[in-house]
């Protein structure tokens, strides 16, 4: 998610020593590796579509039978007060890296992310646009997804991060207001120790993924993207083109809604200016900031999600 500021430090501090005695208990066959195959890369899947061993992160989220043996996560999950998606420990072998890239797709439209190091050292290295920062175990860290970002562990044993995905909650908004607000070192961090929270219900993610995207969304999405490219003559025209895009899938959407009906017409909406952004030379606008092209960025965005049978939107990190 866009957040305005590259890393956001929230005045949280777990118990690094009660973190890393759950994680030595779970067995080694619960640790995956990376959807993406990244060498060193793994994970243990927490929070998952139906609470299933998968990297899946659409669909019902429920808890893994990982985070049942792990009571004071389910504390820390607690104490930030959200609703939860997709959610793993995630490992970085020594010398293995989490190569530059930058988050578009409609998943990170939505989702933020929340990092806290539970085994780790000082030379694991986490850039985010152009700082970089070493995250202390029990720490509570989160970045702007799409900020060009990388991760390196030049130490020389496995670094263990708690990383959460989640649309958020008032509490946790309110949490990262204040933070961006007094900075890192404005606001004393509060120690959570393990117990002072005790067991609650928490919030899992139900719905995240449109069955087919409103008019409304998609123009929500345009716009977003399109103030992100330098006003140039390019753009103009490939405003005016994804405009008649909209109002075309406005007209589909007064006839048919989400009904089943309608996907063979969204879907060459779709296909029609999809044809046509390549002729407008799409791919060659970048957005502000990151230097994506806005081709990527308005297939990954909305094209790939805004009508079933199209790829699903991609969250492999």
């Amino acid at each position: 998610m866009k957040l305005g500021t590259p890393l956001v430090k929230l005045p949280r501090q777990y118990c690094p020593q009660t973190l890393a005695a759950e994680v030595a208990a779970l067995p080694l066959a619960a640790w995956l590796p990376h959807p993406g195959k990244l060498p060193g890369n793994s994970a243990v899947p927490l929070i998952t579509p139906a609470g299933e061993v998968s990297d899946g992160f659409s669909g019902p989220m429920a808890p893994t039978d990982a985070l049942r043996q792990c009571p004071y996560i389910m504390e820390i999950l607690a104490d930030l007060g959200a609703v939860w998606g997709r959610s793993r420990l995630m490992g970085l072998a020594p010398g293995a890296v989490v190569p530059e890239h930058v988050d578009v797709g409609y998943y990170w439209r939505t989702h933020i992310r929340i990092h806290i190091p539970i085994v780790t050292n000082p030379k694991v290295a986490f850039s985010c646009d152009a700082e970089t920062v070493y995250m202390a175990p029990g720490e509570c860290w989160l970045f702007d997804s799409f900020c060009i970002h990388n991760v390196r562990n030049d130490g020389d044993a496995k670094r263990v991060h708690l990383v959460l995905d989640t649309v958020g909650g008032e509490k946790l908004w309110a949490m990262i207001a204040d933070a961006k607000r007094f900075g890192r070192d404005g606001q004393p961090a509060q120690t959570v120790a393990p117990g002072s929270v005790g067991e609650r219900p928490l919030a899992y993610e139900q719905v995240n993924l449109p069955t087919i995207m409103s008019v409304w969304e998609i123009r929500c999405h345009i716009d977003y993207l399109l103030q992100q490219c330098a006003a140039t003559p390019a753009r103009d025209a490939i405003a005016a083109r994804m405009e008649q895009f909209a109002n075309a899938w406005g007209a589909l959407w007064a006839q048919y809604g989400t009904a089943v009906a309608g996907l063979t017409a969204y879907r060459h909406l779709i296909e029609q200016v999809q044809r046509d952004l390549q002729r407008l030379e799409a791919q060659r606008l970048l957005l502000e900031g990151n230097d994506v092209p806005l081709d990527r960025a308005l297939a990954e965005l909305i094209f790939m999600v805004a009508a079933p049978g199209n790829s699903p939107a991609r969250a492999t990190t």
